[in-house]
């Protein structure tokens, strides 16, 4: 990595002040850090990055972040937030997802949730070269399995490497090493996920299928209310 570079990364993390970087290893298998992850590709993905965010007008690294995951046409939006406007940086193939539109329902059903969502984790030591876990299921999907009687609705949905995917959003390893790099320097809590099963800036709301759970049409809604934050633009 070049000097410059590095004592700059060194600079941000220390700014940001990370709580990933402080957690012990879950096993004596896991041999690498958020910090070693940042180190071996942060100067990479920053040079990668950088031209996109000044291209948008956008500082780097951002305030904030929303990844807008759209299942229909499995892309995935990177958007930053710049002095309370959202601007596009850029987007991502999401190369591997399983299940249809709808929301996940219970362990094994392989959906892809759909909602807003926050990281709570960075996984260095992941099977699919890096990974971010999601809160899955958040307070909206436990507040429906709890009216309905579910119990278990699974977990462990990350965005990662690879182009394969159960219940997950595989983007690919470089990109994955561009979102890993960014998160860190931002802090999980900076980082929010909004995954839709189409696009609702100009697709309507459909009717339900018969066999959906009524509360879908609330889901619908409220993931059209907060994809509508995020203008248009050419793709």
């Amino acid at each position: 990595m070049h000097t410059t570079r590095r004592i700059a990364l060194i600079a941000l993390l220390c700014l940001f002040n990370l709580q990933a970087l402080a957690e012990p290893a879950e096993s004596a298998n896991e041999k690498r850090s958020v910090w070693d992850v940042v180190m071996q590709y942060g100067d990479k993905a920053a040079a990668r990055l950088m031209p996109r965010f000044q291209f948008a007008g956008v500082n780097w690294p951002p305030q904030e972040v929303t990844l807008l995951a759209l299942k229909d046409t499995r892309l995935l939006e990177l958007w930053a937030l710049d002095n309370g406007t959202w601007k596009h940086v850029r987007d991502y193939r999401i190369k591997g997802m399983s299940g249809i539109k709808g929301p996940k329902l219970r362990e094994g059903d392989r959906q892809v949730p759909e909602g807003l969502y926050r990281i709570t984790e960075l996984n260095p030591n992941s099977s699919y070269h890096l990974s971010m876990k999601l809160d899955y299921p958040n307070a909206f999907d436990l507040a429906q399995a709890k009216i309905e009687g579910r119990t278990d609705l699974g977990g462990d949905i990350f965005i990662h490497g690879k182009a394969v995917s159960r219940g997950c959003l595989a983007v690919g390893d470089n990109a994955m090493e561009e979102l890993f790099v960014m998160t860190a320097l931002l802090g999980t809590d900076k980082v929010s996920v909004l995954i839709s099963p189409k696009d609702y800036r100009f697709r309507p709301l459909e009717p339900l299928a018969l066999d959906a759970p009524y509360w879908v049409r609330e889901l619908n809604e409220r993931i059209a209310f907060n994809i509508r934050r995020f203008p248009l633009h050419k793709k």
